[in-house]
């Protein structure tokens, strides 16, 4: 018992909060309600647990998960009955699909409440059954069934990694409090189940007598493949290497501009490229273009490798290794020997041509999204968290050159806009690095309430790039110039966010113009007196244009 520690009364809240102490269950993020009052007491007011209030539900799921994405470790969050619950919705399909352990805890009405015309109460179990790696549905009573319930969502959040729901049913009173624990837990072991792994000869066999092997690289975390790994991979000749910025992997042989190469195609050389077979691994892929390439031109092969599934993504899916990328390419590595291929020689060849028309189509280019990411590409400071938002702006990254020394995350398990600057502050906060967030304009004004934040870290940075709209729906097929397009696809604004970086007291900066960047950059990355936000005002109309004319000029 810590000395001076207050306990809620009831001892379901008791037992919950006991649970998640002995699994070291340590950051806990509340939004304020009055059914979740027994948690929140219980929570904050035990040094063991780190507390975040934040009022918006949406913004905290988020903001919970962007420190469980970087500390890989169960992070909950923790609400009132009734709508607040919902609004962890869109937080949970992105922890489920980018399997991350996010622990959604909610308050709820006693069972005898629900469907008579309670305020503020909804039918709160199961409420994401399609999304959730468990749910946990407590009695009203602290029970020995309660409290397996509550061990098991945690075990399996932590071994199947992705979001589990516990709620928690509570009767008035509800802020009552007492100096001790009434309640004695009922302890429970999960075995984990240890799957031996191995490769069959023929598997082996057929990757050393392929002549054309594709690895593709989806969202990865940080330094977890080993050096000598990329070395034999990008040793053997008829190895090609596809990674994005979120496969954190780099190499100068990699394919690590994925659109750029495969676009300008020939029906002939879409048809050499054609793999034999193809290797996946990690997250979910950005590039449109590869999965089109790859659904076309099928390889003969498809493996995946991921410990607890493989989507099959490309419609070739013909093996899932359950395993760990460098476990499985230390055993397929036991012997260097390779087949005699120019499969890797033809697309260096290529990398090198494209290379040349890219930084000779950017200098003549006018100030526009493409350019104004080369520009920020080239000052990111080295050993930096990016984060970035989606649409737009993670497709542009994957066309510029960053430095190896960056980490750059996305949500892409759904790929939506929501939450994008929620996450990024969370990991800020889970990470203790320097911050760089670049989003799109919807995706910020979306997102707005994610400033509405106690927390956000002095060196965490925003840029903003601001077309006046959704600028990506310009480059997708059935751009029209007319109202319907602009007002319900566009979704054009006039919209700039000075005003909001003054009610949320951020440096604010704007640039709308590359001598405006020049002036302002260096003092926006050093300065870190409190969080900044840079506002580039892009041109609206031009953009789509520069963009679909660059992968012309590349042909």
């Amino acid at each position: 018992m810590i000395p001076n520690t207050k306990y809620p009364k009831i001892p379901l809240a008791q037992s919950l909060i006991e649970i998640c102490k002995a699994k070291g269950l340590k950051h806990i993020v509340i939004s304020p309600g009055s059914r979740n009052a027994p948690l929140t007491i219980g929570f904050a007011s035990n040094s063991f647990f780190t507390c975040y209030s934040i009022a918006d539900e949406r913004c905290a799921a988020f903001f919970a998960l962007g420190i469980a994405q970087q500390l890989e470790e169960p992070v909950a969050v923790v609400c009132t009955s009734g709508s607040a619950l919902l609004n962890y919705y869109p937080a949970v399909a992105e922890a489920f699909y980018s399997q991350i352990p996010l622990v959604v805890i909610s308050a709820d009405r006693p069972h005898d409440k629900i469907d008579i015309g309670d305020g503020q109460t909804i039918r709160q179990e199961n409420v994401f059954a399609n999304h959730i790696i468990n749910s946990a549905n407590l009695t009203e009573e602290a029970s020995e069934k309660n409290d397996l319930a509550i061990q098991y969502a945690l075990h399996l959040a932590v071994n199947l990694k992705g979001p589990v729901h516990i709620n928690v049913p509570f009767e008035e009173p509800l802020y009552e409090v007492v100096d001790a624990i009434s309640v004695t837990t009922n302890w429970a072991t999960f075995e984990n189940e240890k799957k031996s792994f191995a490769i069959e000869e023929k598997d082996i066999n057929q990757w050393y007598a392929s002549k054309k092997k594709l690895v593709l690289i989806g969202e990865n975390k940080p330094n977890t493949i080993e050096e000598r790994i990329i070395e034999q991979l990008v040793a053997d000749p008829s190895v090609v290497v596809m990674t994005e910025k979120t496969s954190n992997l780099f190499h100068p042989k990699f394919v690590n501009h994925i659109d750029a190469i495969i676009t300008p195609f020939t029906e002939e050389e879409f048809t050499f490229f054609q793999p034999d077979i193809l290797v996946t691994f990690g997250g979910m892929v950005v590039s449109k273009r590869v999965k089109a390439f790859l659904r076309k031109y099928k390889p003969t092969a498809h493996w995946h490798i991921d410990y607890l599934r493989a989507y099959d993504t490309y419609g070739a899916l013909t093996k899932h290794f359950q395993t760990e990328p460098n476990h499985f390419f230390n055993l397929l590595f036991h012997a260097s020997r390779f087949v005699e291929s120019n499969y890797d020689l033809k697309i260096q060849e290529i990398i090198t041509l494209r290379k040349e028309k890219t930084k000779q189509y950017l200098e003549q280019i006018p100030f526009s999204d493409f350019k104004v990411f080369e520009y920020i590409a080239k000052k990111l400071p080295n050993h930096i968290q990016l984060q970035i938002s989606n649409s737009s702006a993670v497709r542009y990254l994957q066309l510029v050159a960053i430095d190896s020394s960056i980490t750059v995350f996305c949500n892409r398990g759904t790929s939506g806009i929501d939450g994008s600057t929620s996450t990024a502050i969370g990991a800020a906060i889970g990470s203790k690095k320097k911050t760089v967030f670049i989003t799109g304009d919807v995706s910020f004004f979306y997102d707005s309430n994610a400033l509405w934040n106690n927390y956000i870290p002095n060196n965490f940075k925003i840029i903003l790039i601001n077309n006046g709209g959704g600028g990506i729906f310009r480059i997708l097929p059935g751009h029209q110039e007319n109202k319907v397009f602009n007002t319900f696809f566009e979704t054009s604004h006039r919209l700039n966010a000075k005003h909001l970086a003054a009610m949320f007291d951020l440096n604010y900066m704007l640039a709308s113009n590359e001598v405006d960047l020049d002036d302002c950059m260096d003092d926006f990355f050093q300065n870190d007196s409190k969080p900044s936000l840079l506002e580039i005002a892009t041109p609206e109309k031009v953009n789509d244009k520069i963009l679909l004319d660059y992968f012309k000029n590349l042909k």
